[in-house]
């Protein structure tokens, strides 16, 4: 496939609890990427503080910390042509109110009145971030795509 690459998307708390995982499911395969990995997981903090490592010293970062631990998120690895920047396009802008109708985040997001940014959905931004934020959701493809790509020792 050409240009195939693999990104990640997390169903946060918000999402899982108001029952949008099979709609989210659904629009990554309406555009016809492929599902290669998906779990459910509670986030710990290690993972947290690694997936949001540019916000762990900004003063808001125990706010994400909570609310991303409010309850279960769904982990997926979606795969297919240029997937990064479509899927991240189909999330929509990340505060809800700003949110495009059509997007993800227009049609499931809503703004909440203690002011914490709920939105759904995380979607990796770039080759690079999917890269890191797999190996942090996905650990155990990540040692099993170093086994494969390691040379044998003879």
């Amino acid at each position: 496939m050409a240009n195939s690459e693999k990104t990640l998307v997390l169903v946060k708390p918000d999402g899982v609890a108001e029952g949008h995982i099979g709609q989210i499911i659904s629009r990554l395969e309406s555009k016809r990427y492929q599902i290669t990995a998906l779990k459910v997981v509670t986030a710990t903090t290690d993972q947290l503080k690694r997936h949001y490592r540019e916000q762990v010293e900004k003063p808001y970062f125990h706010e994400i910390q909570t609310y991303m631990q409010e309850g279960p998120l769904v982990a997926i690895i979606v795969t297919g042509t240029d997937v990064v920047k479509t899927v991240h396009n189909l999330a929509g802008k990340t505060r809800p109110n700003d949110a495009q109708p059509g997007t993800i985040r227009g049609d499931f997001a809503h703004a909440y009145p203690d002011g914490i940014l709920r939105n759904i959905v995380h979607t990796s931004d770039s080759r690079e971030n999917a890269h890191h934020e797999i190996a942090i959701w996905f650990p155990e493809l990540a040692v099993e795509a170093h086994q494969q790509t390691s040379p044998s020792k003879k």
